[in-house]
């Protein structure tokens, strides 16, 4: 398994499209490994699932406003029905501070719809210190593949 030992084909495909679909073995163990050599290479690296994402850019790059969820009878005193709306930081904020190169790793990517993927596909083009591999399912064995090559089929 040469491939794993050393991620090198892994890390140039990244490098080179900035942003990758991968398929992985549903036994798991290959995306640690990979996540291992990337931290190895000097990147900054942050896991997250796409359930609840919403807005891609908002979520990962602005500051964007949260409710709590509503919880049933409350006074309709003031914002009662709705809940006030928190502000809360950028996901990647602590990381774009400095100049290290970012991989954010994007659990269930299957449920994101072709707007949400082209819309994590120019952020990757924009913000150039970031890479993003999204895990679109599963495989007999570990493949990936430019996310812009899987949105043109």
């Amino acid at each position: 398994m040469p491939l794993l030992l050393s991620g090198r084909n892994f890390r140039r495909d990244l490098e080179a499209s900035g942003c990758l679909a991968i398929f992985t073995p549903l036994e798991g163990g290959s995306e640690t490994r990979l996540l291992r050599r990337l931290r190895a290479a000097g990147y900054k690296t942050q896991i997250t699932s796409v359930r609840g994402l919403g807005d891609p850019e908002v979520f990962l790059l602005q500051l964007h406003g949260v409710r709590p969820p509503h919880l049933g009878h409350q006074n309709v005193g003031r914002n009662g029905a709705l809940g006030e709306v928190q502000q809360v930081i950028p996901q990647l904020n602590e990381f774009l501070e400095n100049n290290s190169p970012i991989v954010l790793w994007l659990l269930e990517g299957q449920v994101l719809s072709q707007s949400e993927l082209l819309n994590l596909n120019d952020i990757c083009h924009r913000e150039p210190r970031l890479k993003i591999v999204i895990e679109m399912g599963g495989s007999r064995s570990l493949q990936w593949k430019p996310l812009t090559s899987l949105l043109n089929t």
